[in-house]
C-alpha cells in the first residue's frame, strides 16, 4: 500500500496548475479581445507616448506588420507557457507517488515553464518594452509593475518546485 502524497509535492504540482491556468487565461484573453492588449505593443513600439526629448526615438517601430508580429509572438508565447505548466502539472501528478529520483526529474516541464515565462515577462516586458522601447517613461502603456508581479512569482514558485524532493514514507 502507498502512503499519501507529501503536502509539499501536492503544493508543487497546484503551483504549476495555478501558473498554467495564469498564462492560458491571459493568451485566451489576447485572442478573445486582442484591440486592448494590440494596443499596447503598439503604443510601446512606437513609443508615442515616451518623452518626447528622448534621444533612444531611433528605436520606434511604428510599422503595422511589426507590431502584429510583436503581438502575435508574445499570444504565442503565454500560450506555449501555459501549456508547458499544463504538461509539468500532468507529469508532477503522475509521479506523486514515485520514488524521489522520479519526482525530482517530472520537473523538467515546469522548469521549462518557468524559464520561458521569465522570457516572456522579465526579458520581453521589463529588458525589451522597458528598456529599448522605454517603456518605464509612459504613464499609460507601461505594464512593468504587472509583469514584475508575475515573473517574481513564477521565480519564486520555481525555487520551491526545484527544491529536491525527498522520499515518501
Amino acid at each position: 500500500m502507498k502512503t499519501p502524497m507529501p503536502i509539499v509535492r501536492l503544493a508543487k504540482i497546484i503551483m504549476c496548475f495555478t501558473l498554467g491556468l495564469f498564462c492560458l487565461l491571459v493568451a485566451f484573453d489576447n485572442v478573445v479581445d486582442p484591440r486592448t492588449n494590440y494596443a499596447f505593443v503598439q503604443h510601446v513600439l512606437s513609443m508615442d507616448s515616451t518623452f518626447a526629448e528622448s534621444g533612444l526615438k531611433y528605436r520606434a517601430m511604428t510599422s503595422p506588420v511589426a507590431w502584429q508580429i510583436a503581438f502575435v509572438a508574445i499570444v504565442a508565447a503565454e500560450a506555449l507557457t501555459g501549456l508547458l505548466f499544463a504538461v509539468a502539472t500532468v507529469a508532477l501528478w503522475r509521479a506523486r507517488l514515485s520514488p524521489a529520483d522520479a519526482f525530482n526529474n517530472a520537473k523538467g516541464y515546469a522548469i521549462a515553464a518557468a524559464t520561458l515565462a521569465f522570457i516572456v515577462w522579465f526579458f520581453g516586458f521589463m529588458v525589451i518594452g522597458g528598456e529599448w522601447f522605454e517603456m518605464w517613461q509612459s504613464k499609460i502603456w507601461n505594464g512593468q509593475e504587472a509583469a514584475f508581479r508575475f515573473y517574481i512569482s513564477v521565480l519564486a514558485a520555481l525555487v520551491f518546485i526545484n527544491q529536491p524532493d525527498a522520499e515518501i514514507v
